[in-house]
């Protein structure tokens, strides 16, 4: 698993193409406020359901397997039981990433990820994440642990 801060920052940095599966159209479900985030700061937001025919813009498709360009990473916002097709799929179009969001953990959809070469996040938001990495909580005051104000005591 990678979620130290050098893995993540590597990951955000090279991963610009998310296909996001589960992603809704609902404004208010995590799924479209992690990607419209992420979105917004220059990522290709890919969305993965077959329930919309558009989401943020960009074209849905059903299955990984329907898009017809590379992707860098797979986030996932599904039940946990979903995740290892889900991972076999993630390896089978050559992406470098699969990313289980929050609350999101399937240990085999990650040892099937990692034997296929993929970067795998378990249980981590990819917009919290990139927001702690690359300083986009610091005007809320959270101490993302990578600059703080505190004196050393």
């Amino acid at each position: 698993m990678n979620d130290d801060i050098p893995s993540l920052r590597r990951i955000l940095k090279t991963c610009h193409t998310v296909a996001v599966v589960g992603l809704s159209a609902e404004w208010h479900r995590p799924s479209y406020f992690a990607a419209k985030y992420m979105q917004e700061h220059g990522y290709r937001i890919v969305p993965v359901n077959p329930r919309y025919e558009s989401i943020l813009g960009e074209r849905c498709y059903a299955r990984l397997e329907d898009i017809p360009h590379p992707v860098d990473m797979v986030d996932v916002f599904r039940k946990p039981a979903d995740l290892p097709p889900i991972a076999r799929s993630a390896v089978a179009i050559g992406a470098k990433c699969l990313w289980q969001q929050l609350g999101v953990m399937n240990e085999e959809a990650e040892q099937i990820a990692v034997a296929g070469g993929l970067d795998s996040v378990m249980d981590r938001c990819v917009k919290i994440e990139h927001a702690r990495l690359f300083g986009g909580l610091n005007w809320v005051g959270v101490n993302t642990r990578v600059i703080s104000a505190r004196r050393p005591v």
